[in-house]
C-alpha cells in the first residue's frame, strides 16, 4: 500500500548547499540554498529568487562558490538561510563563520565547510536560474583518507529533508557504484 501526497519538493537527497559571494563593495555573504545541483560534469546550477542578494552579488561578481554544509555547522548553515544579507548586510560575520579568497574566482571560500566548489557564472536562464562553470574544487586535508581522496566519513555533509523539515548526515557506504549491479548481469 502507498500513500499519496500530491506534488512536494521532496527529492533525496537534496544537499544543503551554502553559496559564498562578494558584493559590490567586497563584502562576503554567505546562503544556504536547497534548490540546486549538479549540471553535466563540470557545471552546477542554483534555482535562487531574483530577491535574493546573493543573486544580485553573482550576477556583479560573474562568479560564486557552493560549500557542502556539514554535520558540525548545521547551526551556522540553517542561520545563514533564515537571515536575508538585504536585511542584516555583516550576517556571515554574525554566523561565526570565517572566509578565504578563492584563487581562482572572485568568490569567498567558507573556512568551516571542508568541501567547495569554485565556480564563475557561465549564464541566468530565461527562468532564472543559474549556470555556473566548476573551476576548481578544493577539500579541506581533514576530510581526506591516507591516499588524498575525499572521505565521507570524515566529511560527513547533511543533507535536507523537505517532507519534516530536517537535516540528517550522510556518510555511511552501504555499496560500490558501478560494481555491486553486475551480480545481476
Amino acid at each position: 500500500m502507498r500513500k499519496n501526497f500530491g506534488t512536494k519538493p521532496w527529492f533525496y537527497p537534496l544537499p544543503v548547499l551554502i553559496v559564498g559571494t562578494y558584493d559590490e563593495n567586497g563584502l562576503p555573504d554567505a546562503m544556504n540554498a536547497a534548490w540546486g545541483g549538479l549540471y553535466d560534469a563540470d557545471k552546477v546550477v542554483l534555482c535562487l529568487s531574483a530577491s535574493h542578494k546573493t543573486t544580485a552579488n553573482i550576477k556583479a561578481k560573474g562568479a560564486f562558490t557552493v560549500s557542502f554544509a556539514d554535520a558540525a555547522h548545521v547551526v551556522e548553515a540553517d542561520y545563514v538561510g533564515l537571515v536575508s544579507a538585504n536585511q542584516v548586510p555583516d550576517k556571515l560575520e554574525k554566523s561565526g563563520l570565517h572566509i578565504t579568497k578563492s584563487e581562482f574566482v572572485d568568490a569567498p571560500i567558507i573556512d568551516e565547510f571542508p568541501l567547495a566548489l569554485e565556480c564563475k557564472l557561465l549564464k541566468i536562464t530565461e527562468d532564472g536560474n543559474i549556470i555556473g562553470q566548476i573551476v576548481n574544487v578544493s577539500a579541506d586535508d581533514e576530510i581526506l583518507n591516507d591516499f588524498g581522496d575525499l572521505d565521507m566519513e570524515k566529511f560527513r555533509p547533511i543533507a535536507f529533508e523537505p517532507a519534516n523539515r530536517g537535516y540528517h548526515v550522510m556518510g555511511q557506504r552501504v555499496g560500490h557504484a558501478f560494481n555491486d549491479g553486475s551480480k545481476l548481469k
